[in-house]
C-alpha cells in the first residue's frame, strides 16, 4: 500500500524492542524504533524519509517555538487475531489533520501521503504494535513550522513526522470529573476545533487544579456564558437521556472527533436515538438529579470509551448509575474493541490492513 510514495529506509541498528517490558506500557512514554520524516520546502513536500528514533537539530528561532504554528493528529494500530496489522479509519484523521493545517495557516498534505506514511511507518515498527487485551501502537503525526526567522507570519517551510508508541489504556477506571465555569478552553472564532498544540497548552493549569480538587479530567463549557456543555479535556462527551443519545453538535469550538462519528454510526445502525445539538449545562445537572440522565462517558482514540462515574458541578458531586451496568457504552467499547482487533466483522470497512 506504500509502493507509491519514495520512502528513503534507514533501519536502526541498535533495535530496543527487546528490551522493552510489554507488560507495562505508560501512556506515551515509550517509542518505536523508529519515525517518519518529511519537509515542505519550495511548496511541495519532499525528503521522505523513515529513520532511527532520535533527537533533532534545529534553530532555536523557528517560528513554531515562538508562534505556536503547530498541531497534531492521534490514531491507533491493532494487531488482529490472524496476526495481521490495522490502523483504524485513518482516513478520516487525514481530512482533519488538512483542517487544523489550514486553521493554522500551514501546507496541506496530501492524504494518501499521510496514510501511506504511517503504513510504511507501522510496517517497518510492526513487532512493536503489543498483542495484550486493551494495549495498541498509538500513532502520532504531527506538523511545525521551521522557518528560523523571529516576525509574525506563516512559515515558508514545516516538517512532518510521525511516532508511535506501544501503548496501554489511556484511563484504568470511570472517570470524576468537573464541569469548568471559570476557564475555558476555547471560544468562538478561534481554533477550537483544530488539533493545535497551544488548545492543549491552555488547558494544562485548568487541568492541574481540577486535579488537586480530586477530579481526573474536566468538562469544558462555551467561553461566553459557561451554559453549554463542549467536551473533555481528552475526549468528546456523550450522554444517555432518557433512552437517547445525547451529545453536544460540533462547531468552531469543538474538535470533531473521529471516534465520536463512529460511535454515532454505531448507534445509528443499532437504532438508538441520537440527538446531535447544543447541549446545556442546566439540563445535564438537571438530568442527573432526576436520574433520567443514565450514563455519560467520554469518547476518542487514546480514551475509546471511557465511563464517567461522577460530575461535579458548582461544589456538588453527582454519581452516576455503575458504569459497569452501562448498557450503550458497554455495547459500544465491546463493539469497537471486537472490530478493531478481527473478532468480528469489520461491516464499515474502518480498518485499513498494513
Amino acid at each position: 500500500m506504500t509502493d507509491t510514495l519514495d520512502i528513503k529506509i534507514t533501519k536502526t541498528t541498535a533495535s530496543r524492542l527487546s528490551q522493552t517490558d510489554f507488560s507495562d506500557l505508560p501512556f506515551g512514554k515509550i517509542f518505536s524504533d523508529h519515525m517518519f520524516v518529511a519537509d515542505y520546502e519550495d511548496g511541495e513536500w519532499k525528503n521522505f524519509q523513515i529513520v532511527p528514533f532520535g533527537d533533532l537539530g534545529f534553530s532555536p528561532a523557528i517560528s513554531s517555538l515562538h508562534y505556536g504554528q503547530t498541531f497534531f493528529e492521534g490514531l491507533k494500530a491493532f494487531k488482529q487475531q490472524d496476526g495481521s496489522v490495522v490502523t483504524f479509519r485513518p482516513y478520516k484523521n487525514a481530512e482533519r489533520f488538512n483542517k487544523s493545517a489550514e486553521r493554522m495557516c500551514m501546507p496541506s498534505l496530501p492524504e494518501d501521503i499521510f496514510v501511506k506514511s504511517i503504513a510504511a511507518l507501522v510496517d517497518v515498527d510492526r513487532d512493536w504494535v503489543p498483542t495484550a487485551p486493551q494495549t495498541s501502537l498509538y500513532i502520532r503525526p504531527f506538523m511545525f513550522a521551521t522557518d528560523p526567522y523571529l516576525g509574525v507570519a506563516p512559515s515558508k517551510t514545516y516538517k512532518y513526522m510521525v511516532l508511535t508508541c506501544p501503548v496501554g489504556a489511556y484511563f484504568s477506571k470511570p472517570l470524576k470529573v468537573k464541569i469548568e465555569t471559570k476557564y475555558s478552553r476555547s471560544s468562538e472564532g478561534g481554533f477550537g476545533y483544530a488539533k493545535a498544540a497551544g488548545n492543549y497548552a491552555g488547558s494544562l493549569f485548568p487541568a492541574m487544579e481540577a486535579l488537586k480538587e480530586g477530579f481526573d479530567q474536566l468538562i469544558w463549557t462555551d467561553a461566553k456564558d459557561h451554559a453549554f456543555i463542549e467536551e473533555l479535556g481528552a475526549a468528546n462527551v456523550m450522554f444517555m437521556v432518557n433512552g437517547t443519545l445525547v451529545t453536544p453538535s460540533t462547531r468552531d469550538t469543538i474538535l470533531k472527533g473521529v471516534t465520536r462519528d463512529t460511535v454515532l454510526q454505531l448507534a445509528n445502525k443499532w437504532g438508538v436515538p441520537v440527538d446531535e445539538r447544543r447541549v446545556s449545562v442546566e439540563e445535564i445537572v438537571e438530568g442527573l438529579k432526576s436520574g433520567s440522565l443514565t450514563e455519560a462517558f467520554g469518547v476518542g482514540t487514546a480514551a475509546t470509551v471511557t465511563s464517567i462515574a461522577t460530575i461535579g458541578y458548582e461544589g456538588q458531586l453527582y454519581h452516576l448509575p455503575d458504569p459497569a451496568k452501562a448498557e450503550f457504552s458497554t455495547k459500544a467499547l465491546k463493539t469497537l474493541t471486537d472490530m478493531r482487533y478481527g473478532l468480528v466483522p469489520d461491516d464499515f470497512g474502518w480498518n485499513y490492513k498494513i
